[in-house]
């Protein structure tokens, strides 16, 4: 009973904070509304979720978003740098393709979502099997680093949190 009123707990919790989020204003009210929207949305689409994924380290997830705005804020500064500091001929924009571990779909769309949401790169293509995603870096000169510090920092992360 209980799954068939919350299918997905924390699809739930998300949309009701992202609501809260959204209207920039915590009454009671809000707070209601966004909590029927936390409850229908998962119901209404629960059918196409038969496979829904599973969290293995639920505090894992703390540490991952954390990380992602750390690196979020620390590249919003280096960008600036870029543009405000670098001439066009002195800044190498680089293809880098990222070889992934990363097997479940929903793994490798936050892989993906990371990666574009991080300013100076850009997640723009998934091999057709899934075994690499292909990165546009803004500026670097060491293309291996920025592979391995993806790698590192948010694919081993995911790694643990999606089995």
């Amino acid at each position: 009973m209980l799954t068939r009123l919350i299918p997905h707990p924390l699809l739930s919790l998300t949309l009701v904070v992202v609501w809260l989020g959204l209207v920039n204003t915590f009454t009671l009210g809000n707070l209601i509304l966004g909590s029927i929207i936390g409850l229908v949305v998962p119901m209404l689409t629960a059918a196409y979720w038969p496979n829904r994924p599973s969290i293995a380290r639920p505090l894992k997830v703390v540490e991952y978003v954390l990380v992602v705005l750390w690196d979020i804020l620390v590249a919003n500064i280096e960008v600036a740098m870029v543009i405000l500091f670098k001439r066009e001929p002195a800044i190498h924009s680089q293809w880098i393709p990222i070889p992934l571990e990363l097997k479940s779909a929903e793994a490798i769309t936050v892989l993906a979502g990371t990666i574009t949401l991080t300013p100076g790169t850009v997640s723009t293509m998934l091999a057709a099997d899934g075994s690499a995603i292909l990165v546009h870096c803004l500026h670097t000169d060491e293309p291996d680093t920025v592979r391995d510090q993806i790698k590192t920092r948010y694919e081993r992360r995911l790694l643990e949190i999606f089995p």
